[in-house]
């Protein structure tokens, strides 16, 4: 069934038309105008209506699909994307913890579980170059689909063994409590853009290059002073977005 559209263009502003475009339709999904999984107009519907350049129209689509909002079928045209998951940044919380939150089921493929020795991270942890960890990697899955690349490094002495339990539906930060005793306290955070590389597009379900959230994080421990865990995380930007309220001095 062909859409009627009735977005806002106005030819006499100084914003190119197909930045209008996208931010109209734009608009529509956040509103709830345009739902989940409905298809979105084709570019050819877009030009026909507005009476504008059929690269207009793929602009304004092609932006929207980089920005997350909007996703592409092979013969089929383009759809609405889910929701991005928000994550705060106020508090310590497991990926599984987040996704349960907001009524999703978190799950993983493990990668990698292993004993290492990594003097990159002893060192960003302030410890001897000899320390050993459990290595944990994850493809971690958000109903089912990827929604990051996880790789965990844990302070082998608090948690020996920890590399032999299956990790596929379990939470790691859970099992650290319950097995081994271990509170945590609090965190430290950094977040950067980056653009997938081959393997992370690969696991990801992504094109390389497509841009990604790139975390790194050091827990620490109920005392706030011993590091417990490193960890880097690289999520899909089209599903993730980070949110914190600011308040003013």
């Amino acid at each position: 069934m062909k859409r009627k559209l009735i977005l806002p263009i106005d030819r006499g502003s100084p914003l190119p038309i197909y930045y209008q475009l996208k931010e109209a339709l734009k608009q529509q999904i956040e509103s709830g105008a345009l739902k989940p999984h409905d298809r979105m107009p084709s570019e050819r519907e877009l030009e026909e209506a507005y009476h504008i350049s059929r690269m207009t129209a793929r602009r304004a689509l092609a932006e929207l699909e980089a920005e997350g909002y909007i996703y592409r079928v092979q013969g089929k045209g383009s759809f609405v994307a889910e929701p991005k998951v928000r994550q705060g940044l106020l508090w310590l919380t497991s990926f599984t913890e987040d996704m349960r939150g907001r009524g999703m089921r978190a799950g993983a493929k493990v990668l990698r579980a292993e004993v290492v020795k990594d003097e990159r991270v002893a060192r960003r942890l302030g410890l001897d170059p000899a320390e050993e960890f459990v290595m944990l990697q994850r493809l971690r899955l958000a109903d089912g689909k990827p929604m990051a690349l996880e790789t965990s490094y844990l302070r082998r002495h608090f948690c020996p063994g920890l590399e032999k339990y299956d990790f596929t539906d379990r939470s790691l930060y859970r099992t650290l409590q319950e097995e081994y005793g271990l509170r945590l306290g609090r965190a430290e955070q950094t977040v950067e853009a980056k653009v997938a590389d081959e393997f992370e597009a690969e696991l990801l379900g992504v094109k390389p290059g497509t841009p990604m959230l790139s975390m790194e994080r050091i827990t620490y421990l109920d005392d706030g002073q011993t590091p417990i865990e490193f960890v880097r995380s690289v999520y899909r930007g089209d599903r993730y977005k980070l949110y914190v309220e600011l308040k003013r001095r």
